[in-house]
């Protein structure tokens, strides 16, 4: 698996390098700008492209603005976005159409080596990868009608992990109950909402999330 990285920290650079190269992954290319990776991009396709948000020259979102351009111009590429602080409004921006071959992390997620790799390796494979404090943070502004009252506290949960980019196996793993008990809770969490049902992973994420952002 290739992985074209762009980020402007040179410590931040060397030590996603490091971390995937560990991991098995092969770094093909790693600048500190944005133009440059769409650059490279354009003549040699990785499998996954991860950048950070704000990139030189003004630090303002040419990261986000080339990862959506990957994503109209190159959309077998994943893209992996990164971020100092939660930007809701560039997150769903992002997340918007698709969620496939997509995902938004905070960068103090990366200190979970395991965890962030598993977010490259699903986002390259054409999955998605949401960092829990978007959940979070949707899940908090819902108004005083909760709509979210109908689930139970394990649907929440589950509800809550789905809408990061878990499988029914990963709820089933970090909940740790059986795969069956977790495809029950999934069913039912769509059932209560209202949520029209669907065999792809990325597809349920995109719809979870626009659920809790309306």
């Amino acid at each position: 698996m290739r992985v074209a990285i762009a980020e402007d920290s040179v410590l931040l650079r060397e030590g996603l390098t490091r971390i995937l190269a560990s991991a098995g992954l092969e770094v093909a290319a790693a600048y500190d700008n944005a133009d440059d990776l769409l650059r490279y991009v354009r003549s040699f396709p990785p499998q996954v492209a991860i950048l950070d948000i704000r990139l030189p020259p003004t630090h303002n979102d040419e990261g986000m603005r080339a990862a959506l351009r990957i994503r109209e111009q190159h959309p077998d590429v994943g893209v992996l976005v990164l971020s100092q602080y939660l930007e809701l409004g560039l997150a769903m921006q992002l997340l918007s159409e698709s969620a496939e071959g997509v995902g938004y992390l905070l960068k103090d997620r990366i200190s979970d080596v395991d965890d962030f790799v598993g977010a490259v390796r699903r986002v390259a494979g054409g999955g998605s990868a949401v960092d829990p404090k978007i959940v979070s943070t949707l899940l908090k502004r819902r108004r005083g009608d909760d709509p979210l009252a109908v689930l139970t506290p394990r649907e929440r949960e589950a509800l809550e992990l789905m809408a990061t980019g878990a499988s029914n196996q990963g709820i089933a793993d970090a909940l740790t109950i059986t795969l069956r008990a977790a495809e029950k809770y999934v069913s039912g969490i769509f059932t209560k909402l209202g949520i029209p049902s669907t065999r792809s992973e990325s597809r349920r994420v995109l719809a979870v999330l626009l659920y809790l952002r309306a």
